[in-house]
């Protein structure tokens, strides 16, 4: 049973993509998101990620200055400049040789960039997702089927253990290795649990 009702819901989320309230309703409990807590927990972190349940594939166009700013490690002024604008290199150079995905030449990190509710990421993710779903399917399928978009955030929710965490912070730190949009996620997750 889902206790944040759909009234709610649409109100944090007005930009949600139709059917997506529904995926979750269906979804939630197998993500051992039973309390409300849990279930707003769960609808907050995948709304940050999916901007509002809007966009289900990740937006890496970013600019030089942007580059620099999020990802200092593989930027510096002069390769922010080569790569600013151009999503599938960029995917390509931060998400190379980690998380399962090969070289930058590979294409893996492009192939296998942010995808479903809670932006699912890296072959090792992808390849975990699709076993435990029994069934093959590519990262294009979670992006454009809301069913799977959600699904993917349950195993997700449920390999990494998030529904014991009770903490936005610590959930936020699990999802993303950092405190990214933390003050967002607190405010959606305070606002679902009127």
């Amino acid at each position: 049973m889902i206790h944040i009702t759909e009234t709610t819901f649409n109100s944090v989320f007005p930009r949600a993509r139709r059917g997506v309230y529904q995926a979750i309703a269906e979804n939630i409990e197998k993500a051992c998101c039973f309390t409300k807590e849990q279930q707003a927990m769960f609808i907050a972190q995948c709304g940050h990620e999916s901007a509002g349940f809007s966009v289900f594939t990740e937006n890496l166009n970013y600019s030089e200055q942007a580059l620099l700013r999020v990802f200092p490690h593989y930027f510096n002024e002069k390769t922010a400049e080569q790569y600013a604008r151009k999503p599938e290199m960029i995917a390509n150079r931060v998400y190379a040789a980690r998380m399962g995905n090969g070289s930058e030449a590979s294409g893996d990190g492009w192939r296998y960039r942010g995808v479903g509710a809670i932006q699912l990421t890296g072959k090792n993710n992808h390849t975990a997702f699709k076993k435990w779903l029994g069934r093959d399917i590519e990262p294009r399928d979670i992006a454009t089927n809301l069913d799977l978009a959600v699904k993917a955030a349950v195993w997700f929710w449920l390999a990494n253990d998030l529904s014991s965490l009770n903490s936005v912070s610590k959930v936020t730190l699990r999802i993303n290795g950092g405190s990214n949009g933390l003050a967002e996620r607190v405010s959606l997750y305070r606002r679902l649990m009127v």
